[in-house]
């Protein structure tokens, strides 16, 4: 029971922090800082999400699978949509961001744009997935001693 409520509880911070850090800190930012301040500003933010997205879903994706330890087996929903938010995580930021420093000082293939809209795609993909996930985590569900066998 206590592993349940952990898991619901870090999917809903790990929610928390990519809403805050996407929906209000970098626009926040780039209403009221020049614009390569605000860029500074906002990829040090990303960092730290990046950090504590990699620590939070491993986090989950052990608890999942402590779980379902005399399963082994199978592979829940809940697994497979931290597992998924974890890829956001590492192609959305640490694949595409040195490649949008290479784009800024004009090299590499793609423009920054483009580039930018890839890992926004990945991290608004990211947070459908937490919300899935939080959502899923918090439903109450039956424990083993409590579910009825007729």
């Amino acid at each position: 029971m206590l592993l349940r409520r952990l898991r619901g509880l870090l999917s809903a911070v790990w929610l928390g922090i990519v809403i805050c850090v996407g929906a209000f800190a970098a626009p926040a930012a780039f209403a009221v800082l020049e614009r390569p301040d605000a860029g500074r500003f906002v990829g040090r933010l990303f960092a730290m999400e990046a950090a504590a997205s990699l620590a939070l879903a491993m986090l989950l994706i052990l608890i999942e699978r402590r779980l379902t330890r005399d399963e082994p087996k199978v592979v829940t929903a809940e697994f497979l949509l931290a597992a998924g938010a974890l890829f956001c995580t590492v192609a959305g930021y640490y694949a595409l961001q040195p490649q949008m420093d290479a784009a800024r000082a004009g090299q590499g293939s793609l423009s920054f744009g483009a580039l930018h809209a890839m890992s926004s795609g990945f991290f608004a993909f990211k947070g459908l997935l937490l919300i899935t996930l939080a959502w899923r985590a918090s439903a109450l569900r039956p424990t083993a001693p409590e579910r009825s066998t007729s």
